[in-house]
């Protein structure tokens, strides 16, 4: 399922067997997929895109392995670049790491956001995130709170109703200092 570039989309995740705006899974789950919040129901992601260059900002080619990205650098990249996060922009972030996309066990250690930015991305009412790496989480980030991995796809997905997209390649965008398109 993540070979290749892909969105999430609100089916993707559930929490206690509930989806975005409290559908249950059970209702709407089949055998052949599911009545609702499946990819065929998305509108068109048509609008401004920002690219926050995380890498670029902190002058690395790619972020340390399962390094995870927090709020105040999100904040402070955004600020540095002259980029505002609006509401209804879909939000990218460059790790790094599609360089690695040929070398699976690199790969697999890529950086990822945090639990205080995607916070601060579901804060701002992004329509959508994206990143290069396979998860757009930090995987190896657990909740102390919730106890709950990939904290980002149950606050995105489900209580915000924010698609995620994965395994971008960000690099020639990041390259020709597009961070507004």
């Amino acid at each position: 399922g993540h070979s290749g570039t892909h969105i999430d989309a609100l089916r993707h995740q559930a929490c206690d067997m509930t989806l975005y705006k409290g559908v249950k899974v059970e209702d709407v789950e089949r055998a052949d997929g599911f009545r609702e919040y499946g990819a065929e129901t998305m509108k068109p992601l048509l609008g401004r895109g920002v690219l926050l260059d995380v890498a670029g900002w902190k002058k690395v080619d790619s972020l340390p392995p399962n390094y995870s990205i927090g709020a105040d650098e999100l904040d402070a990249c955004a600020k540095a670049q002259g980029t505002a996060v609006r509401e209804g922009d879909v939000l990218l972030v460059r790790t790094g790491y599609a360089r690695y996309w040929n070398e699976e066990a690199t790969y697999l250690t890529a950086a990822g956001v945090s639990k205080s930015a995607n916070i601060w991305a579901a804060d701002r009412k992004v329509r959508a995130v994206g990143a290069d790496n396979m998860a757009w989480d930090a995987m190896e980030d657990k909740d102390p709170v919730t106890n709950m991995a990939l904290f980002g796809h149950v606050h995105l997905l489900v209580t915000n109703g924010i698609h995620i997209i994965e395994n971008l390649n960000l690099d020639e965008l990041a390259a020709a200092g597009h961070h507004e398109f």
